[in-house]
């Protein structure tokens, strides 16, 4: 088996550029950030921060899911955020996808993110090999 394995699914934005949607290695998942796009329209979802975020962590999840893994099993999160004024928002959205005990997790203000998206969340997760 390979030391880092490529995990790819449709159910998620296609990686666009040099990089994958999740690497897989050493007991753990790496999903690279998800932004709200419509993975069967590849349009953003309409709304504000909240639906943005459900979107993302939809996304999130189906990567999470093809690569073995889920939201679950999720260790640590960043959550990129163009607006800091939209925390509260994007954190009552994000509180429904994690059961408890609630991943680590770091918030950073962005100057700007791809396609001008409101929010982005990257995630480490534990799989099983």
């Amino acid at each position: 088996m390979p030391v880092r394995q490529r995990i790819q699914t449709e159910n998620a934005p296609a990686a666009i550029g040099p990089y994958s949607q999740a690497i897989k290695a050493g007991g753990l998942v790496f999903v690279s950030g998800q932004i709200p796009i419509d993975p069967e329209t590849g349009e953003f979802v309409a709304g504000g921060i909240a639906e943005q975020t459900e979107r993302v962590l939809k996304n999130l999840a189906a990567v999470l899911e093809a690569a073995g893994s889920g939201l679950d099993r999720v260790l640590k999160t960043t959550v990129f955020l163009a607006d800091m004024k939209e925390f509260s928002g994007m954190n009552e959205v994000y509180a429904k996808f994690f059961s408890e005990p609630p991943p680590a997790r770091a918030t950073v203000a962005a100057a700007g993110l791809p396609r001008d998206a409101r929010v982005e969340i990257e995630a480490v997760a534990l799989v099983s090999e």
